[in-house]
Formats: C-alpha cells, structure tokens, sequence
C-alpha cells in the first residue's frame, strides 16, 4: 500500500503528481542505505536451528515425482553446506596458530556477550557473504577476500568480549574486516601501473591501459541474499562491483578506499566511518572529498556514477553469439561483435590490447587451424561475474579428447549506444572457474 512519508525517519515524501510506476517508500538515500544496514536478519539462525531444518528437510525426501525430489535435495544440500560453512569457522577460529585446541572457556565475563563456539559460528556465517564482497571491494582480489574473510572471524573470536549484542554484530565485523584489508594493503603497498609495450606484438594505437596484476572477478551467484523487504537491495552490492568500478578504486590510498566503500558503497554515516577506520569525521569527509574526484577521473567516459545497467536482452544475444564464433572458430563473426576501440587486458599477464584490429590479429594466430600456433578447439559455458556478462572458455588441444578450462573473459559494452558491441573484454586465469560453479574440464 502507498504511503506519504518515509519509512525509516517518518518524513514526509516528495509529491508524485503526473508521476507513474513504483514509488520510493523513502526520502533519501541516506534512509535507504539505512534500512539497508538495519534490515531484519533471518530468523533462526543457530545451529540447532540448521539441524533442525536439515531433520526436516530430509524427512521430506521421497522419490517421487522427481521434480520435488530434486528440489527436495537441492534445499538440503544448500542448509548442510551452511551447516558445514559454520562447523568449518568453529574449527579454525577456535585453534591457535600451532593448532592446538583452546579450552573453550569464554574469556568474556559478562553473560550478554558470553559466545559459545556454535553461537559464534552460526553469527558469523550470516554476514560471511557480505563481509566476503567488502573484502573484495578493498582489494579487488576474490582471493585474497576469502583469505581476509577468515582473518577477521579469526580476530573477531580472539576480540569477542569486546562484542555488545546482536544488534552491533554487523557492524563490529566490518570494522574488523576493514581493519584486516588497511593492514593487508599498508603490507603490499601495491599501486597500479601502466602496462608496457611487449616486444615483436602489435598493441594497436590506443593509450595504454592500467595493469592491475592482481584484480580478479567476483561469482554474482556469491553475492549476498536481497532482503525481501527491500528489494533494493538486490542492487546495491551490483551497484558497487563491476570492474571498471573495482579497477578505479585500486587506484586510491587505502584509507580513501575505506571511507569511500563505508560511505557510499555501504552507506554507512560520517560518524560509523570514522569508528570504523579509528579516525575522526574531519579526517573521514576529508578523505572523501579527495577520493571522489580521483574515482571518477579513472572511470569511463561515459561513466559519472556507480550505476551500471543490468545486462539487456540485447546483449545477451550478442554473448551468445560470441559463444558460437568462439566454438566455430569464425573470427569474423566474433569481430563484427566488437566495437573499433575494444580493449582487451589478461591480468596478470601482460598482455594487451586496443582497438579491433590489434585484438583479431592476435587472436588469429590461435583460431586458425592453419597456424603452427592453432590452439585446438573450443566449447564455451556462460556465466555472471561483478554484474556482468561473462564466458568460461574451454580448449581441446589437437591430439587430445578433453576440453580444459583456458580463460574466462568478462565482457562490458558499449552504452553510448545501442550497447551491442563489446567495448572491453578482461580476461582472466581459469582457477576461478570453480568458484563460478564451471567445472575445469568437458
């Protein structure tokens, strides 16, 4: 049902007339990223709760028809792999460095915030896949975020007396998390670099592009669930991690980085930035106004906010046709489907390309079957990585029968336009391919 005010701080919305579709049930977006932080958690989520649901769910198993038994077994082994998610946290965040046990005696006095090892688990399992995705924005390394993930439950466990309730529970993880990637970058102190002329290989007459050597995609399938209630929020992590997005924040210091993501990825205040990053408000909204600026000079032209387009049927279609030309080694087809200024990067290779014509002639001497450097056939599986259209490219070397995982390209197109040419392709290593539920052969 409509409504006139706002439903996070009860003022009143600005007026619709003439206006049609959905209304916004908030003011601003400061009260939408509210609601976003503070929107209500899955009910039940404790261990005896999962072993509960997982009893249930199996005595539910029967079978026949085989739709529901296959639905049936889906749920179940989507609750056993939380259970066992939360059974792995327990395990590893409960040992010290030489793996031994602890004792299990809580080191927190107060019975508020006593955390018995499956309580512990169980909370931070809820906030694993969000933590995860703030891990990644501050690094742009899936990698490197998972092994963040387990270095802030692993300082969380060492640090839980200082935990004051449910309520905080978010929000005391990702000051932690935070403080895991600041402490993770000051280490690297890496910055990006513009990537160099190889020798003998046509580059073609662009600029050179920026070398992120350890920017890595991100599974859309390990975003973080959208709440039901805000069905905004299906956006915002979406919003935040593309590329391009990922590339230009690596170029900031890393607390710029921080207070940009708490500020405008997660919404958080001025005031919760600041507690976060352990500096004041001056210092965070300084830090802002210098990091804004230098994100968007890195953008795209065509770029000025955060706001990318979810993939259109168009090209969709022209994905699917990108698949075919690949499989059929048509390089002409698979050209026709690039615009004149395509950019093609391999991180962490230094390999590059702009502009069509440098990007065919490389590709050439691979596709063609008459090339001594023809690298056998190919088959292609699409897939979703940072909101984006992407494809997992196997190879069938001459002489052998099995089809290996070789690249996984990330596509962006064109939106100046009609926005069916690829405008960049990034293409990355297949040891990611299982995280995006590709299998490493055919």
């Amino acid at each position: 049902m409509a409504t006139d005010v706002c439903a996070v701080c009860g003022k009143a919305l600005a007026a619709r007339a003439g206006r049609t579709g959905r209304g916004s049930v908030y003011c601003s977006a400061a009260c939408r990223q509210k609601a976003y932080r503070e929107r209500r958690q899955p009910p039940g989520l404790t261990v005896q709760g999962l072993i509960d649901d997982i009893g249930r769910q199996a005595g539910r198993l029967a079978p026949q028809p085989t739709d529901v038994l296959y639905s049936t077994v889906t749920e179940l082994s989507e609750s056993v792999a939380r259970l066992r998610r939360v059974a792995r946290t327990v395990r590893e965040t409960t040992q010290d460095t030489q793996g031994t046990q602890r004792t299990g005696d809580s080191v927190t006095p107060t019975p508020v915030t006593q955390l018995t090892d499956t309580d512990f688990g169980a909370l931070t399992e809820q906030y694993r896949r969000e933590i995860q995705v703030h891990c990644y924005r501050m690094t742009g390394s899936y990698d490197e975020a998972e092994d963040l993930v387990q270095e802030t439950f692993l300082r969380a466990w060492r640090a839980r007396d200082g935990f004051q309730g449910r309520a905080s529970a978010r929000t005391w993880l990702y000051r932690i998390a935070t403080n895991a990637c600041l402490d993770l970058l000051r280490r690297t102190a890496r910055r990006p670099q513009r990537y160099e002329p190889v020798p003998g290989m046509n580059h073609g007459e662009g600029e050179p592009p920026a070398r992120i050597t350890w920017l890595q995609p991100y599974p859309d399938d390990e975003l973080p669930v959208a709440d039901s209630d805000l069905p905004e929020t299906a956006a915002v992590s979406r919003e935040t991690l593309e590329l391009v997005l990922l590339a230009a924040i690596q170029h900031l210091p890393a607390r710029q980085r921080a207070a940009l993501i708490l500020r405008d990825a997660l919404g958080l205040t001025a005031a919760e930035t600041a507690e976060a990053m352990e500096m004041s408000v001056a210092s965070v909204n300084s830090a802002l106004q210098r990091a804004r600026p230098t994100l968007r000079a890195h953008l795209p032209r065509e770029r000025s906010d955060w706001r990318p387009a979810e993939p259109t049927g168009a090209q969709q279609a022209v994905l699917e046709r990108y698949m075919a030309a690949v499989e059929r080694l048509d390089l002409d087809a698979m050209a026709a489907l690039l615009a004149e200024d395509v950019v093609l990067t391999m991180p962490p290779n230094p390999f590059w390309f702009t502009g069509r014509d440098a990007l065919v002639d490389f590709v050439r001497v691979s596709l063609d079957p008459a090339s001594p450097a023809f690298l056998g056939h190919w088959r292609s599986l699409p897939a979703r990585a940072n909101g984006q259209l992407a494809v997992g490219n196997y190879v069938r070397r001459p002489g052998t029968s099995v089809y290996r995982a070789q690249v996984m390209d990330v596509l962006r197109f064109d939106t100046r336009g009609r926005g069916d040419r690829i405008v960049e392709i990034t293409s990355f290593e297949p040891h990611l391919f299982p995280a995006f539920g590709l299998p490493l052969r055919l």
